[in-house]
């Protein structure tokens, strides 16, 4: 009974308000309003056809006063086709939008209210359902296909002779490992990172592929028209390693590798040359939300020719020798030995006692 009385409520409690929607519209058209919002509905028609030419204007003058601002020239071998995609994308999506948006803004310009003419009530067309569905099915298929087949190629294999070059981010910071002469990182465990004991990644010192590993921070050193295959991850939170000048990008996880690989096309020198900016650097940044200072997240990409790189890498100190410095060698000592006239060379550990003999 008593969920009938409820019903009974809500049912009364409608045809209530109903009743008094009716009443107020027919108050109003005894008041003159239905005149006042026809003419409203005039003006915010031809308000609408106005924003349309306004907005298609102002679309195409930001375009041009801004592309060369914003998408500058891509500076690696998979940015280029990247880019092509992208422009191919915007190509697509602009038709469409510049046909749905003319189509929706004229058409309430058009067919506003009007006491001559009736709308006409179309409720389904198979025809039309099945081209705006197989259509746009087909294109996003295309270029989704072509999304992944690039995808592939970035964090795909490596070209054999690719330098490899760990990057690490940290809140607020990212570290580089390069191989020594032996090509190859040694192991690392995350438990052996230590600051205080100069070992900031946590490398292995009992593995002997670490001892010529080079480690660098602030600075990313790359040659040009050489691959470059980043071996990537993070110690803390989850980052991003955003490199907008080759157009890659790539999430740091902890604990989970990731990796690409690109070719830079052209020297930090060759772009300053061409863009007449004595400042200009590439830059790596952090595209990833990573906590207060996330902003300042950001380093600087040096690519150079192979001369350079090789002149730099001279003059780097492997991180094993930082962490575990050598004691410096004690020059021989050479004694003169007067009963045979000869001189004898004796070794450091010998050198007291020579001192104290004659």
């Amino acid at each position: 009974m008593q969920t009938f009385f409820i019903i009974a409520i809500l049912a009364l409690g409608f045809i209530v308000t109903f009743q008094i929607a009716k009443a107020s519209e027919y108050v109003a058209i005894l008041r003159g309003e239905e005149r006042s919002r026809k003419q409203s509905n005039k003006i915010n028609g031809f308000l609408m056809l106005v924003f349309l030419i306004v907005g298609l204007v102002g679309v195409v003058y930001c375009n041009e006063q801004l592309k060369d601002k914003i998408l500058h020239e891509a500076y690696s071998n998979h940015g280029k086709d990247i880019d092509t995609m992208l422009y191919a994308t915007i190509a697509i999506t602009g038709f469409v939008f510049f046909l749905t948006q003319i189509g929706l803004f004229w058409f309430a310009y058009k067919y506003q209210e009007s006491d001559n003419r009736k709308a006409y009530y179309f409720p389904h067309n198979n025809k039309l359902e099945l081209i705006w569905t197989v259509i746009p099915a087909i294109v996003l298929t295309i270029m989704v296909g072509f999304g992944i087949f690039y995808w592939f190629r970035i964090t795909g294999d490596a070209p054999k002779d690719a330098m490899v070059v760990e990057v690490v981010g940290s809140q607020f910071k990212w570290e580089y490992r390069y191989p020594g002469e032996d090509g190859i990182l040694g192991k690392k465990y995350y438990k052996e990172i230590d600051d205080t004991k100069s070992n900031p990644l946590g490398q292995l010192w009992d593995d002997p592929a670490n001892h010529d590993d080079i480690y660098g921070s602030g600075e990313l050193h790359l040659v040009v028209n050489r691959p470059v295959k980043l071996v990537i991850g993070a110690k803390d939170v989850i980052h991003d390693v955003g490199l907008p000048h080759f157009r890659m990008k790539m999430d740091a996880v902890p604990g989970t590798p990731t990796t690409m690989w690109f070719t830079p096309t052209k020297t930090t020198k060759q772009v300053r040359e061409e863009t007449g900016d004595p400042e200009f650097v590439f830059e790596i940044s952090c595209d990833q939300m990573c906590g207060r200072g996330h902003y300042s997240m950001r380093g600087t990409i040096v690519v150079e020719t192979q001369e350079e790189y090789d002149a730099w890498m001279a003059g780097q100190k492997p991180q094993y020798l930082v962490a575990n410095p050598q004691p410096e060698a004690t020059p021989a000592t050479q004694v003169a030995d007067s009963t045979k006239g000869t001189v004898k060379t004796l070794s450091p550990a010998t050198t007291g006692d020579a001192k104290g003999t004659h």
